[in-house]
C-alpha cells in the first residue's frame, strides 16, 4: 500500500474518462448524501455519506479520491453547505478516503478490514480530528466536543459497519466484473 504503484495506480485514474466521469457520479451522490442526514448537535450529524466514500475509495484509491473529496466539499459548501467554510473540514473526507483506500484499494475486501477502516476512521478522523475543528470554530472546549463525538461514534459504529458489509456485499459483485475493483475479492465478503 505504500509503494509507488499504489498510488500512481490511482493518479492514473485521473487521466481516465470513465473514471473522471465515475468520480463525477459520486461527487454527485456525496453532495446529495450530505444534504441527508439526522442532526445531533450544532456540530454532529448522523448521514450515510461514509457509505460512498468508502466505495468511491476501493474503486478510485488515494490520489483520485482524495481530490474527489476536496471537489465535493468545497462544490457542496458553494452550492448551500450553510455554515462556515473551514479549511479543516475538507480535511477530513481526505484522511478518511486514505483510510478507506489503505484497506480496500486494489486488495481483497474482507469484513476485517471493513471493521479496522472504519474504526480508524470513526475514532481519529471523526472523534480526535472532527473534535479539533469544532473546538476551533465553536469555542468550547476540546473535551467537550470529543465527548460528544465519541459518544455517537461508538453508537454508530457497530450499525455503520453492519450498512458497509451489506453494501459492499450487493455491490462488489457488480463491481468485479466491471473491473473496477481487485480480482481477487470473493462474495460474500469473508471474514478475513
Amino acid at each position: 500500500m505504500f509503494k509507488k504503484e499504489f498510488w500512481n495506480s490511482s493518479a492514473s485514474k485521473l487521466k481516465s474518462v470513465k473514471y473522471l466521469a465515475l468520480m463525477g457520479v459520486f461527487i454527485a451522490l456525496k453532495i446529495v448524501a450530505s444534504k441527508l442526514y439526522f442532526p445531533v448537535s450544532e456540530n454532529l450529524k448522523v448521514g450515510f455519506g461514509f457509505v460512498l466514500l468508502a466505495i468511491e475509495s476501493s474503486i478510485l484509491g488515494p490520489v483520485a479520491g482524495a481530490l474527489s473529496a476536496i471537489i465535493t466539499d468545497n462544490l457542496g459548501f458553494f452550492l448551500g453547505g450553510g455554515g462556515v467554510y473551514f479549511a479543516g473540514y475538507t480535511l477530513t473526507p481526505v484522511l478518511a478516503c486514505l483510510v478507506w483506500s489503505c484497506f480496500l484499494y486494489k486488495q481483497k475486501i474482507t469484513v476485517v478490514k471493513i471493521v479496522i477502516a472504519k474504526l480508524i476512521n470513526s475514532l481519529f478522523v471523526n472523534v480526535v480530528v472532527g473534535s479539533l475543528w469544532s473546538s476551533m470554530l465553536f469555542g468550547k472546549g476540546y473535551l467537550f466536543y470529543f465527548t460528544k463525538s465519541f459518544i455517537k461514534n461508538s453508537l454508530l459504529f457497530p450499525i455503520e459497519v453492519i450498512l458497509l458489509v451489506i453494501v459492499f456485499n450487493a455491490l462488489a459483485p457488480v463491481l468485479k466484473r466491471s473491473k473496477l475493483i481487485d480480482s481477487s475479492n470473493t462474495f460474500p465478503i469473508p471474514w478475513i
